[in-house]
């Protein structure tokens, strides 16, 4: 779909009547202990409810960590500190002694599923067998293709009485916080279903605090409190929770204004005092994320010029963006902001300097009236993806100054999300040789290898832009083996170092994660993370 700036007045046009949609809605509920709290997304569909959903970190906060738990979770009860990891359905994990590519898990005990199932060390193996046991009689290919990129080096795994055991190609010490992305099914459930992962979806089955009563992947999910759930300390306050993809930021605010949902993803800056006078709650809080243009390293794409990446680095107005967006971000400064223990000490300033990024555009073959042409890949919404057709359209303007004009190929938001795996130079990424998208920076293989590794590309992982170094890859390979902190994070400070000295994205920008909450609301603790706990919640 090529970019139509018209396209988001046609989105407000279709919300007058999304009221409709939403009348009446939960009002049988109103008056349920807790009250009955009702979710605006930025998504255009209700993420899968399989325990691995589509919809990026969106679907994996209001679908995978809702209805299911997984081995590993986050920490979300706290907003002044860096979410960790924490024990779930694992009570404990750590490397066998005997075999440092192998971790153990031991099982919690006393789990019991949605439909009374307790839960073995054997749920867990048919769970990754159903991700990426490719000849598995049981095999979920749209599980698969959301884990794959999680898990990409997983030799095998199995069960011995309460632990459960996975085996990695080579040691890695990451393995841990790949655990929070992969919910824990069971067998009788998909065999309730027909034997069918489609037809599981409309009766899915966790351990979660929440459980499904309806789903329809267009219009809502309706999620019922779990009130038997085994950590008792979440059992959700609110009785209900109705999930809703509204992917226009001025139809969510109009949901919001009108008291049709309660809490909303994303307000765009520009409402965002309006609905603090008005009496609505505006939280935020850093996190670990990085809003960037992957640049194709690959032979056709005009962007393996290092003057062409450090150029528009230099192009872009970080400043202006923040001001643009009410202050709702960090200026961009690498994959991780400065005073991040990862930073490192680059020795290339990601600063606006138009002079200087229109020489190094001058000694590349371009300038203003002899411009580089390209066109890049950007959504119209999604997890982590802030405001991207107005931010996009600022950096189109920045640097069409300093003689480089960008075309927009927007895609929906999963669509994006394909293309980013598929690679540049891939059909899915219709010719782009740039793409916009967010990513964590929560873990030292999310941060570097999985986006920069060779081996990484297509199809092991979302190394997009096909970068390529030997020299790094043998770095990246180091840091994932690392088991010691301190080494560890000298490693990662030489290899942030080259990634900004080489500037190998456009770095914009680091999310501040608003959100707008009616007055009603009461109890959310917004987490230093992607995701987040809605159990604490009530609604008056």
């Amino acid at each position: 779909m090529s970019f139509n700036p018209h396209r988001r007045d046609v989105l407000i046009a279709g919300a007058a009547s999304f009221g409709t949609t939403l009348a009446g809605l939960d009002l049988v509920h109103a008056q349920a202990p807790g009250g009955s709290l009702r979710v605006a997304m930025t998504v255009a569909t209700v993420p899968l409810p399989n325990g691995i959903p589509d919809q990026g970190a969106e679907g994996a906060r209001f679908m995978g960590v809702t209805l299911y738990d997984q081995l590993v979770s986050w920490d979300l009860t706290r907003a002044d500190q860096s979410a960790p990891l924490a024990a779930n359905l694992a009570t404990t994990w750590k490397t066998d002694p005997a075999n440092p590519r192998r971790w153990l898990f031991t099982i919690r005990e006393g789990v019991s599923f949605h439909d009374g199932h307790v839960l073995t060390a054997e749920d867990v193996v048919f769970s990754f067998d159903r991700a990426l046991k490719r000849d598995a009689a049981w095999f979920d290919q749209r599980a698969f293709g959301q884990a794959a990129i999680q898990l990409p080096k997983i030799r095998g795994w199995g069960a011995e009485g309460r632990t459960f055991w996975l085996e990695t190609e080579v040691v890695d010490s990451t393995l841990p916080y790949a655990m929070p992305w992969i919910g824990i099914v069971h067998k009788g459930a998909w065999e309730a279903a027909g034997r069918d992962w489609t037809a599981y979806l409309n009766k899915p089955v966790g351990t979660g605090p929440w459980k499904m009563e309806s789903y329809s992947q267009r219009e809502r999910a309706v999620l019922v409190r779990n009130a038997d759930y085994w950590n008792k300390a979440r059992v959700p306050k609110a009785a209900r929770l109705t999930l809703l993809p509204i992917p226009d930021p001025n139809a969510r605010v109009a949901a919001l204004r009108s008291g049709q949902v309660d809490f909303i993803e994303a307000p765009p800056p520009d409402a965002a005092a309006s609905l603090k006078a008005a009496g609505f709650q505006l939280v935020t809080n850093v996190y670990p994320h990085h809003w960037t243009w992957f640049l194709a390293q690959i032979p056709e794409s005009p962007w393996t010029d290092v003057r062409v990446r450090r150029a528009a680095n230099l192009g872009i107005d970080r400043a202006g963006l923040k001001i643009l967006l009410g202050g709702l971000m960090a200026e961009g400064q690498g994959l991780v902001t400065q005073g991040h223990p990862w930073y490192g000490a680059p020795t290339f300033k990601l600063e606006h300097n138009p002079d200087a990024a229109r020489k190094l555009m001058a000694e590349a073959g371009f300038s203003r009236t002899n411009p580089l042409r390209t066109k890049v890949a950007i959504s119209s919404s999604g997890s982590g993806q802030m405001q991207p057709l107005a931010m996009n359209e600022f950096l189109q303007q920045n640097l069409r100054e300093i003689g480089i004009d960008v075309q927009f190929e927007v895609f929906e938001w999963q669509a994006l999300i394909e293309a980013w795996r598929a690679g540049s130079g891939a059909p899915p990424s219709r010719g782009c040789h740039a793409l916009n998208i967010s990513n964590p920076t929560h873990d030292p293989f999310r941060t570097f290898a999985r986006i920069l590794q060779t081996d990484q590309a297509n199809p092991a992982g979302v190394n997009w832009s096909r970068h390529s170094n030997p020299e790094m890859d043998k770095l990246f390979s180091q840091i994932q083996a690392e088991m010691d902190p301190a080494r560890q994070t000298a490693m990662m400070q030489r290899a942030h170092a080259y990634v900004v000295d080489n500037a190998l994205f456009l770095f914009a920008a680091h999310d501040l994660n608003p959100r707008a909450l009616s007055p009603k609301v009461r109890g959310f603790v917004q987490a230093q993370s992607w995701f987040q706990d809605l159990t604490p919640i009530t609604v008056a």
